[in-house]
């Protein structure tokens, strides 16, 4: 296949890592992938193109308005390419009516100034297949594709047994610098965030230094403030008391290398994405690091992502007891990962999401 995807990359949100994965595996696949515009230097092992015509797909990859390109890259792509060769990934849940959940939301009229149906009619507009990342999506008209996926090669270390992953996990020359890293945006986090860590905060002494990289955990924005957006809450003495560092962000692609320096890493997704069983690419790419994902997740999606063997990962409604518990036997939660990993690579690869992919365009 030839595809062409369609978004703006930037090094530090949304689907960059996604989309390199494709590029990296559709080259081993024998498939021809590349992005949509000019050449840029910020991203050398990407190839861009404007021809639109040489390709059999164009797949826009959608999270915010940004990602659909300007005038006059816009009507060359529309020309060039016919609405039935035109695939839209709607990763955040636009194309549905409005919903709110908690604080969540999935049009934000506050922010980008555009409603709900706007986001439907355009989709409609441009796409002859829209694709969600869930397996199941609310309208009929979607097509269920997880889009991210489990890189296998991008695993920090390889361990065949627990005993050796822990032996590594507790550090070859002490232990590692934090016993938990976070990356991720303050964006309709707090709330879970805050929960999880007053859950945890009698671990703090045996757990030892967490650091979360992302905007916004240091203070609440001033246009969060102005517009009254909620969910973008933080709470500084918390934060203190726990003895919390905050970094602005990491590039994507050293995201694997950040987290595998703590010994745990929650996965959190936002209300919204809970109720439309959304996935992310922390949902994957999270069992890469040199660490214990902590699931927090419902566990419907849990066992319909990660198997069986994750179930372990999840600490319910104990969250201190069961981190408490995996300190105590690391072999016993490593074991879970590692089998994790593995249905992973079973499951969720990309050559996988190329094979739905052309199933998809099939029908």
């Amino acid at each position: 296949m030839k595809l062409l995807f369609v978004s703006k990359l930037n090094r530090f949100a949304r689907a960059i890592n996604t989309i390199t994965k494709y590029v990296e595996a559709g080259k081993a696949l024998g498939h021809e992938i590349a992005v949509f515009g000019e050449p840029s230097s910020e991203f050398p092992s990407v190839p861009y193109s404007v021809d639109v015509k040489r390709f059999d797909f164009a797949i826009f990859v959608i999270y915010e308005t940004q990602d659909f390109p300007d005038l006059p890259y816009l009507a060359q792509l529309l020309d060039g390419m016919p609405k039935e060769r035109r695939v839209i990934i709607d990763c955040t849940g636009r194309y549905n009516e409005t919903i709110s959940v908690e604080h969540d939301f999935n049009h934000l009229e506050k922010v980008d100034n555009h409603q709900g149906w706007e986001w439907i009619e355009g989709f409609e507009a441009v796409a002859d297949k829209i694709l969600q990342p869930t397996l199941s999506p609310l309208r009929p008209n979607v097509h269920p594709f997880l889009f991210h996926a489990f890189d296998p090669e991008a695993v920090a270390r390889h361990f065949d047994t627990p005993n050796e992953a822990v032996k590594a996990w507790l550090g070859e020359n002490g232990s590692k610098p934090y016993g938990m890293t976070y990356v991720g945006n303050n964006w309709q986090r707090w709330t879970q965030m805050r929960r999880f860590l007053e859950a945890i905060e009698s671990l703090r002494a045996k757990l030892g230094r967490i650091c979360f990289v992302g905007w916004a955990w240091d203070c609440r924005p001033d246009w969060a403030r102005e517009l009254g957006i909620q969910g973008i809450d933080v709470d500084p003495d918390l934060l203190k008391r726990l003895g919390v560092e905050v970094s602005s962000r990491v590039a994507y692609n050293e995201f694997i290398r950040f987290v595998s320096q703590g010994r745990f890493c929650p996965i959190f997704h936002r209300p919204l994405f809970n109720h439309l069983s959304l996935v992310t690419n922390r949902t994957f790419e999270t069992f890469c690091g040199d660490t214990i994902p902590i699931l927090m997740l419902p566990e419907k999606l849990v066992e319909a992502i990660y198997g069986p063997a994750a179930q372990l990962l999840v600490p319910g409604q104990d969250v201190a007891g069961h981190m408490s518990d995996m300190m105590q036997r690391p072999a016993f939660y490593w074991d879970a990962v590692l089998k994790t990993r593995a249905h992973l690579a079973q499951h969720h690869t990309y050559k996988k999401r190329f094979q739905e992919l052309s199933a998809i365009f099939d029908k």
